[in-house]
């Protein structure tokens, strides 16, 4: 038979670490993770006569309203131009998508403390993070727009990356190629 004595010393710890996990658990479920895989990018490096422009609606993004994380991952082959020519060259001769499938950009909204996610408006942010292109990653500071609208964001931002950082070679960069490519984003996410 089991003493009470040995019943306290056995559930008192017990419940000390349930109590735990649960407290652990509030805290995880607080914090909403949003998505998207349907998010744009618009990559544009038209630097002569040609237009050199693209865009890919596959973007697989995530981030989390309490610590500002925030993910993109793009395929390669996602992007479309309007000419299937300059798209192969884009591909095999260039971004070689074949030994280098994704692109991706893993950081934090640095001020994300600032939005309301419960109040519709638009909130500019800042984000910090690292940018891997062709299997070169770099860091890179940005800003955007974060739109809340019936408690749903919306993502938007510009910015512009050089080419050769990303050890992407190619006959025509400095030439029909702009050297430093613009790239726009855009992202409704779900919660």
């Amino acid at each position: 038979m089991i003493k009470n004595s040995t019943i306290k010393k056995i559930a008192i710890p017990l419940l000390m670490m349930m109590g735990m996990q649960f407290g652990s658990l509030q805290n995880v479920t607080a914090q909403k993770v949003y998505a998207t895989k349907t998010g744009q990018l618009f990559f544009n490096a038209t630097g002569g006569i040609e237009k050199i422009a693209a865009v890919n609606n596959q973007v697989d993004s995530k981030f989390v309203d309490a610590t500002g994380q925030i993910i993109f991952g793009v395929l390669i082959k996602g992007f479309k131009f309007e000419n299937q020519l300059m798209e192969d060259h884009f591909n095999e001769n260039y971004m070689e998508s074949t030994q280098f499938p994704k692109a991706d950009f893993k950081g934090y909204i640095k001020n994300i403390k600032e939005i309301t996610f419960t109040k519709d408006g638009n909130y500019p942010i800042d984000i910090e993070g690292n940018l891997t292109i062709h299997g070169t990653a770099q860091k890179v500071a940005t800003s955007g727009f974060l739109q809340v609208q019936d408690g749903k964001p919306t993502i938007t931002g510009e910015f512009s990356v050089k080419i050769k950082d990303y050890g992407i070679k190619g006959l025509y960069i400095g030439e029909k190629i702009a050297s430093e490519a613009k790239i726009k984003v855009n992202c409704k996410y779900q919660n």
